[in-house]
């Protein structure tokens, strides 16, 4: 740049969606208490005191990236037809080997442990995804059994990728979905096929 061409005007959008994708990975990476503002910072490339001017505080990063990170449906989808074997399948596959992270799942799981950040993933959580699977399922006490199905996909989640338990994480996807889906059955009030007791 010469001496006589205008400085370079930032990007305000492209920086704001630059520290909020580098605050996901932190957050994810680290969990709340760990994940520094300097270390975002500088993952996206710009100073300390950007993150303060865009979000506030580390707080207001931390629930906007949470936002980031459930409002996609990822166990959860779209549609109410077929959600029970779709939610199931997902599910499965999700937490089979090889597959890809599931964020959502991690950034809660490291940031449960401090009472400020659980508060903001419990709203995230209610917010987004509860939201979507109370409004899938409907009826009496939507929001209760759509919880319910929240935990069995956490619970599935944790123990089969992250604590690795031998039978789960050995089971076959197909297998794994089967029976999540007769689980979740009660929980969506959607009736499933008939199954066999091998599945």
């Amino acid at each position: 740049m010469t001496a006589d061409q205008p400085p370079r005007r930032r990007d305000a959008a492209a920086t704001r969606e630059a520290i909020l994708t580098a605050a996901v990975v932190e957050f994810t990476e680290h969990g709340y208490d760990r994940a520094g503002v300097r270390r975002i910072a500088e993952r996206a490339g710009v100073t300390a005191m950007l993150i303060n001017r865009y979000f506030g505080s580390k707080q207001g990063l931390f629930a906007e990236a949470v936002d980031r990170c459930f409002a996609p449906p990822t166990v959860v989808g779209t549609e109410s037809r077929g959600l029970t074997e779709i939610m199931a399948r997902s599910l499965a596959e999700r937490t089979g080997p090889g597959a890809e992270r599931l964020d959502p799942f991690l950034l809660m799981l490291r940031s449960a442990s401090d009472p400020e950040a659980a508060g903001i993933v419990r709203r995230g959580i209610e917010a987004h995804v509860g939201a979507r699977l109370a409004d899938l399922i409907g009826g009496p006490e939507a929001e209760l059994r759509a919880q319910l199905g929240l935990a069995l996909a956490a619970g599935t989640w944790l123990l089969r990728t992250v604590v690795g338990v031998g039978a789960l994480e050995a089971a076959d996807d197909g297998r794994v979905a089967a029976l999540l889906a007769a689980m979740l059955e009660p929980v969506t009030g959607e009736a499933g096929p008939v199954r066999t007791p091998s599945g």
